[in-house]
């Protein structure tokens, strides 16, 4: 799987996913081309330049000076859907529109359909938007990750006058999403980059471990003292390398928890994805007895699983940290037993143990004890494989 990292740094615009894109392999007569199928009129422009020493793209979009200041939702997705981008394209474009007229309805209290877009409704932004999405296409992008994103700080100039960072539609896109304010006061990430983060990315927090391909920068506006503003898209491939893998680890102490409530917890943590899920008896302040919770779980399923916890268990807080998690490669065998079929999980070095599950299910099914069903499939796979 091709998997697209944006490492937000510096915030994240529509023009730097754009450029970054770019700047990482996507053709960009290609591109270019796809963006005149639009029909508003613009002229783009790809520029090299630097910020702090890195190279990097910049995406223009010269906008006609009669160029309509608002629309409509329907207006805008009228526009995407008679360009010539790909389907794909298409349909990810149309769906970060959507979520960022539902943002802007929401900071409004305005139905969706009447909500005016001032500056995300600008053709630069349209132009973004698809841009991005086309990008993201022509360097067949099947997976999206960010990272936790820079908000910047301070205030905004907007239609609707000065606004704090992150400006509200901004606030409401990466309501769940990791986010920091550090650097200039200013606004590093603009609602249009929340749009395609919050809608297209399938997971926030560390880098996936993934087969490195290219690496692109793209250029903000303003080069600060500070630190290049630049967004960075990493572009790789997943693999099965046995080396490591980067996971994400989330803790909670329970004093106010039955074992019940626990243990049911466990149950929908592990069915929604977790890797682990560990319940330890400790001593918290004050000579508390405790539980303490500890899943773990790939990055791109760590947002899913810390709301899983704080909607199944009392807890008020979690600690998130990332960790490195060694594995073997390993593959599945199968072997015939008297009570039925048991999958074997063989590691690369030949060790193996047959799958709990399978052995559980046979033993409820005939009323063999567990222990003898284990043993039954650890030696059915020692004749086969000798």
């Amino acid at each position: 799987m091709k998997i697209c990292h944006f490492d937000a740094f510096s915030g994240i615009s529509g023009d730097m996913t754009v450029g970054a894109l770019a700047d990482a392999g996507a053709d960009t007569t290609a591109l270019t081309s796809m963006l005149r199928s639009l029909d508003t009129g613009a002229a783009f422009r790809f520029e090299k330049t630097t910020r702090r020493g890195i190279a990097a793209s910049k995406f223009h979009v010269d906008t006609p000076a009669d160029g309509h200041p608002h629309r409509h939702l329907s207006h805008i997705l009228r526009i995407i859907e008679h360009s010539e981008l790909s389907e794909r394209a298409k349909q990810n474009a149309v769906a970060v529109f959507r979520r960022l007229g539902e943002a802007e309805a929401k900071v409004h209290d305005q139905p969706v359909e009447k909500v005016h877009f001032h500056e995300v409704g600008a053709v630069d932004s349209i132009c973004d938007i698809a841009g991005a999405c086309a990008a993201l296409d022509l360097l067949g992008i099947e997976r999206i990750h960010c990272s936790a994103l820079n908000v910047g700080g301070g205030t905004v100039n907007t239609a609707h006058g000065v606004l704090p960072v992150p400006a509200p539609a901004t606030a409401e896109l990466l309501t769940g999403k990791p986010v920091y304010s550090r650097g200039p006061s200013l606004e590093l990430t603009t609602p249009t980059g929340a749009a395609i983060a919050a809608t297209l990315a399938a997971g926030f927090g560390a880098m996936p471990p993934l087969r490195l391909l290219s690496t692109g920068y793209g250029a903000g506006d303003k080069d600060f003292p500070e630190h290049a503003n630049v967004l960075r898209a990493i572009i790789g491939e997943t693999t099965e390398a046995s080396e490591s893998t980067t996971v994400s680890v989330m803790e909670a102490n329970i004093d106010d928890a039955s074992a019940q409530l626990l243990g049911y917890a466990m149950e929908q943590l592990l069915e929604a994805g977790a890797l682990d899920v560990t319940l330890e008896s400790v001593l918290m302040k004050k000579n508390r007895a405790a539980t303490l919770l500890r899943v773990i779980a790939r990055p791109e399923h760590q947002e899913l699983l810390a709301q899983k916890i704080f909607a199944e268990t009392t807890t008020l807080g979690l600690r998130i940290y990332t960790a490195e998690r060694r594995v073997k490669s390993r593959s599945i065998a199968e072997v015939e037993t008297r009570h039925g079929k048991v999958r074997i999980k063989v590691s690369e070095d030949g060790s193996f143990a047959p799958e709990y599950d399978d052995c559980r299910d046979l033993a409820r099914k005939t009323g063999t004890p567990l222990k003898e069903v284990l043993a039954e499939a650890h030696l059915a796979y020692l004749k086969n494989t000798r």
